[in-house]
């Protein structure tokens, strides 16, 4: 086939950060809830990152989060994660009263999902949960008294958000205000996503966000369409996903989501993929395909393994599923996760729907492959320091060896090391560059993600309130602007 053209956004030099949501710290002036969400501070790291001269902003995931807090194992591949709602919006609407905002949960003495306490500062989720949830349904109950259910905005959304049926049969759970809690929540969070994406385009400065490849067993998706699912009679998973062991892993990664029925979806010309992907690009410009390898082939991990040691790899109609998308979208609106066992089908198979793959600058310097070195990056590609599954830069370098520090060192020369990795990444050929927030500030092992393979502990890292306010953010954002400035990156130019 004629390889196609690559997505727009991706045909001039650009640089962003890698900020998830959950990793804002609290708005100033209201109480800290233990997670950011879509509040005043969102639009304040908006407005830091036009003033450094970023113009992407990418996040993980931004469905209900799963298992462990996990944003890759989401319940949905539709709904927003209902934490991510802010509260002062709906103060101004009238829906909370400011004392409403005046409760926190820091303090409260629960922990996460039974897991250890979390670090000072960082995310507390089952505290976030706890202290938002009656909040949001005061609210939910505040705009039905109202005559919200009757305008026809709300009539609008719901004509629109067709997967919302779907998300509700799963958290209502027989209980008629929980369903129509969450409906309000989508509601909000949907007005809410789409002030804070006018807020970025009006900075100049476009939002990348991350697709799961697969979805979890217990979720609304498997639910609402099992035919389209590899289950059992009784609905648990005929096999699981996974990757075999690695450099992460001594026993690999079991991930336990069901593989797709493939012929299922071949049947209905891949509605439900080219759906979800569609429900992303209103949320995004684009997004990343964590896993892309898996379109190609799949590792098959036997139902009720302990780990991911024996399995077996599977074809998947990788070029037929984004065949059909491609009808569906002028330019795929897709970056693919290609990092792990690339073949050359996976490859061509990038190639010749015009992805652009990913390059970790860590890895050059572990690997010693001159294939990874920065300078012999494509230009199709997103290049980053590191992505949340790895270490941050500052706790990559304190465990390399001293041969690759010396080949660092005789690459990027002397000086900090997350500064030295900083220039390798906005310098690469690579059309996007992207830097992990953690490595902007030069954070250690305390700031890391994730450690994939384990279960607990992850996904808690949050940037500290004044990290980015005063004269210390004002030169941050000067240093990375002329950096972005210097290596040919497009600045943003907001208003």
């Amino acid at each position: 086939m004629k390889p196609l053209a690559s997505h727009p956004l991706l045909h001039a030099r650009r640089a962003g950060v890698l900020m998830h949501v959950t990793s804002l710290p609290g708005s100033p002036g209201s109480s800290d809830l233990g997670a950011g969400d879509l509040g005043p501070a969102a639009f304040a790291f908006a407005d830091w990152l036009s003033a450094a001269g970023f113009s992407v902003w990418q996040m993980l995931p931004v469905g209900p989060v799963g298992y462990g807090d996990s944003p890759y194992s989401s319940p949905s591949s539709f709904a927003i994660e209902p934490t991510f709602l802010a509260l002062e919006p709906l103060v101004t609407e009238g829906l909370l009263a400011k004392s409403d905002l005046r409760v926190s949960a820091r303090g409260s003495g629960k922990s996460n999902r039974g897991n250890a306490k979390p670090a000072r500062g960082n995310c507390d989720f089952a505290a976030n949960r706890a202290v938002r949830m009656p909040l949001y349904a005061k609210a939910a109950a505040n705009f039905r008294a109202a005559g919200g259910e009757r305008t026809a905005a709300w009539r609008a959304f719901q004509r629109r958000a067709t997967w919302l049926a779907a998300w509700l049969d799963f958290v209502d759970e027989g209980d008629d205000l929980q369903r129509a809690t969450h409906a309000f929540i989508q509601f909000k969070l949907d007005a809410q996503w789409a002030a804070l994406r006018a807020h970025c385009t009006a900075r100049g400065i476009a939002l990348i966000g991350d697709v799961p490849i697969f979805v979890t067993a217990d979720s609304a998706d498997v639910r609402a369409n099992p035919a389209l699912f590899r289950l059992k009679k009784d609905g648990t998973p005929e096999v699981l996903t996974g990757v075999p062991p690695d450099g992460f892993s001594a026993d690999g990664q079991l991930w336990g989501h069901p593989h797709y029925a493939w012929d299922a979806h071949r049947r209905e010309k891949f509605a439900w993929w080219i759906s979800r992907i569609a429900c992303a690009a209103e949320r995004f410009d684009l997004v990343r395909i964590d896993h892309f390898i898996g379109f190609h082939n799949a590792y098959e991990v036997p139902a009720g393994a302990k780990n991911a040691r024996r399995g077996e790899w599977r074809r998947a109609p990788g070029r037929e599923l984004l065949t059909a998308m491609s009808k569906r979208f002028a330019n795929l609106p897709l970056i693919a996760e290609d990092l792990g066992a690339l073949t050359p089908e996976v490859e061509a198979l990038r190639d010749d729907f015009g992805l652009a793959g990913m390059r970790i600058v860590q890895n050059a310097f572990w690997s010693g492959r001159s294939g990874d070195m920065p300078h012999n990056h494509p230009f199709r590609a997103v290049v980053y320091s590191g992505t949340h599954d790895n270490e941050t830069t500052e706790q990559w370098w304190g465990s390399r060896n001293p041969a690759e520090k010396a080949r660092f060192r005789a690459y990027a020369g002397e000086g900090p090391v997350h500064e030295a990795m900083h220039r390798i990444v906005l310098a690469s050929p690579a059309a996007l560059a992207v830097l992990p927030m953690q490595d902007l500030l030069g954070l250690g092992a305390a700031a890391r993600m994730n450690l994939p393979g384990t279960a607990a502990g992850n996904w808690r890292w949050r940037m500290g309130a004044k990290a980015l306010d005063g004269a210390a953010g004002r030169r941050l954002a000067g240093r990375f602007r002329a950096m972005n400035d210097a290596a040919g990156r497009t600045v943003a130019t907001g208003t």
